[in-house]
């Protein structure tokens, strides 16, 4: 039954992958602008010249054509070339990717420590003092904008105060062991803290809902017939239970780790392949694009087949389904 289960979720994976590399390529050839019409207008080329750089980017060929090459770049490991920085499309994102999953993997461990143990306190004492005010102040923090957020947070701390950096990885100084450290820590603080408290709060709202519904069940009574202590029933029997669905959304949310967070690294000027991201957007920079999104596709389908497989070896009636 787990091998079948298991084969069904590797199929699944398979065809979203197949359908990630279709979408990927026919999307970025459907978009407005052109290139080489860019290209054009900022170096004054003419129009023999722009038939020249269409024919090296491949843009004069059939869409097909560009299709089936597509397909076996992309299996053979080529991403293609930037047209902003005429390099390699893999050693353009690599120059990024340690950035991004520093600051999203920074803040998402912040967010899920935060959000789990706020749901499960505020949970546990449904009506209390801490219950109302956090459950109203993760509300207030999900449902605003992380740009806008993040902002705020530069303006006062960056700005006001003059306690960090106004952005960048680091602050270009040669510095070396601890030293360095501290100053790409400072750099790191604010963008962290900013996807920390929007994650943070989507936890802490997942947590305490599984909780509400999980210790209203029978073996919680049971558990505390038994002559278990309220820690003891809420650690060993409440917490376990209720953390299944917020397992899913925080493997999901290390998923997207690759696909880097736009707004934020826009808005602190870090660094990373969400800035990257951006920058292509905003040149039709083709084959970065397709890359980024391609490599943080997969990044998802992968998180995605993690969750769903592990899940079902986690509670086993899941495999029935």
């Amino acid at each position: 039954m787990r091998l079948r289960y298991v084969a069904r979720k590797l199929g699944w994976a398979a065809v979203t992958l197949l359908f990630v590399l279709c979408f990927n390529f026919f999307l970025f050839r459907i978009m407005p602008g052109d290139p080489a019409g860019l290209l054009a207008r900022s170096q004054r080329l003419t129009e023999t010249e722009i038939a020249e750089q269409r024919a090296i980017f491949g843009l004069d060929k059939p869409l097909l054509s560009q299709f089936w090459t597509y397909l076996q770049e992309t299996f053979s490991g080529n991403l293609g070339t930037s047209y902003l920085t005429g390099l390699p499309v893999l050693e353009t994102i690599g120059t990024r990717v340690w950035p991004t999953v520093l600051l999203v993997g920074v803040g998402t461990t912040a967010a899920v420590w935060l959000g789990l143990r706020m749901g499960i306190k505020g949970g546990w004492r449904r009506g209390s003092t801490f219950d109302r005010s956090s459950l109203y102040g993760s509300l207030t923090l999900y449902s605003t904008p992380e740009g806008w957020l993040g902002m705020m947070l530069l303006i006062i701390f960056a700005g006001s105060f003059g306690w960090f950096p106004v952005g960048g990885y680091d602050s270009g100084e040669d510095y070396t062991g601890l030293a360095h450290v501290i100053d790409v820590a400072k750099h790191l603080f604010l963008p962290a803290a900013t996807l920390a408290l929007g994650y943070g709060a989507s936890y802490m709202i997942v947590m305490r809902s599984s909780l509400l519904e999980v210790k209203d069940e029978d073996f919680i009574a049971t558990a505390r017939a038994k002559g278990l202590t309220e820690t003891m029933v809420r650690r060993r029997h409440a917490v376990p239970n209720a953390i299944l669905p917020s397992f899913t959304l925080i493997v999901l949310s290390f998923g997207f780790v690759l696909g880097g967070a736009i707004v934020i690294e826009t808005i602190f000027s870090y660094p990373g392949i969400g800035l990257l991201t951006y920058q292509a957007i905003d040149a039709f920079d083709y084959p970065v694009l397709q890359g980024v999104f391609l490599i943080s596709s997969v990044a998802v389908v992968i998180a995605n087949l993690f969750a769903d497989v592990t899940y079902g070896f986690l509670d086993p009636r899941i495999e029935e389904v």
